[in-house]
């Protein structure tokens, strides 16, 4: 294959200004021009400009930031067990994930009576404001408090006329006299899996608007489990009791299919 010369000797002419310079001073430009190279210029950057397009002006999915209301739990079929001539009753919740002092309300009982306990004192439901009040009163009447914790928290139900959303306010009440509570602490909110969710608004509210109560976590129920791995065992929470205000009258298990468990207030 045949070879170029090296060029020690020889000269060549500048595709620029036209000139003799040593063959071997000359240089290739961008554009493939053979110049010599105090000639040489660079390509120039606005030939080729970056492309640049607009900022952008927010993500992607974004979603608003905002606190999510604990939900309802499904318990397993008949939770509830009460002993006799006791207050405490014991809910079957497998790994429920809740806390002493946790504020829990119960739903869609489905047999009347467990152990001489009624369907409405499980649920702590059925009372109705007695008389209108405003955002400050400290007292609250009701149409009947029998079944009710000494004190504790409840919530009025409270729906917007022109969004049709939900304005519940979750009170927390430090005793009962006869149908009204007292001490009441407005718009606040209650703890449920150790947190407490965002405190509701206190409002007026219109007699006759529904008022449910709930239970407070007094003690766990866990068992612990041999493990394969590290560590050697497991502590798994199968349930928890609560207190009732009276005594149950008989040992019973009972409360049927699909009775939920969830927060005082899960509705914004």
């Amino acid at each position: 294959m045949a070879k170029f010369a090296k060029g020690k000797h020889a000269l060549a002419i500048s595709d620029r200004s036209g000139l003799a310079f040593p063959w071997r001073e000359m240089v290739t430009e961008w554009n493939g021009a053979f110049v010599h190279y105090s000639e040489f210029e660079r390509k120039q950057p606005q030939l080729e400009p970056k492309p640049f397009v607009a900022d952008p002006q927010g993500l992607e999915k974004a979603r608003p930031a905002r606190t999510e209301f604990p939900t309802e739990d499904f318990l397993p079929n008949d939770p509830f067990t009460t002993k006799a001539s006791d207050a405490t009753v014991s809910v079957a919740f497998e790994n429920g994930n809740m806390s002493v002092n946790d504020i829990v309300r119960f739903r869609d009982v489905k047999q009347l009576v467990v152990g001489g306990v009624d369907q409405s004192t499980l649920q702590v439901s059925g009372m109705v404001l007695q008389g209108d009040i405003t955002s400050t009163d400290s007292t609250i009447t009701l149409d009947f408090t029998s079944g009710m914790p000494s004190s504790g928290f409840i919530v009025i139900e409270k729906v917007n006329l022109i969004s049709g959303l939900f304005e519940n306010e979750v009170v927390e009440y430090s005793g009962i006299s006869g149908t009204n509570l007292t001490g009441c602490v407005r718009g606040t909110s209650a703890p449920y899996r150790g947190v407490a969710p965002k405190k509701t608004n206190a409002s007026s509210h219109s007699s006759g608007a529904k008022v449910f109560g709930a239970y407070k976590i007094t003690a766990l129920s866990t068992r612990t489990e041999s493990n394969p791995g590290m560590p050697t065992t497991v502590t798994i929470q199968t349930g928890f009791d609560f207190e009732l205000a009276n005594n149950a009258t008989s040992a019973a298990t009972g409360g049927g299919f699909q009775c939920t468990i969830g927060p005082i207030n899960d509705r914004g």
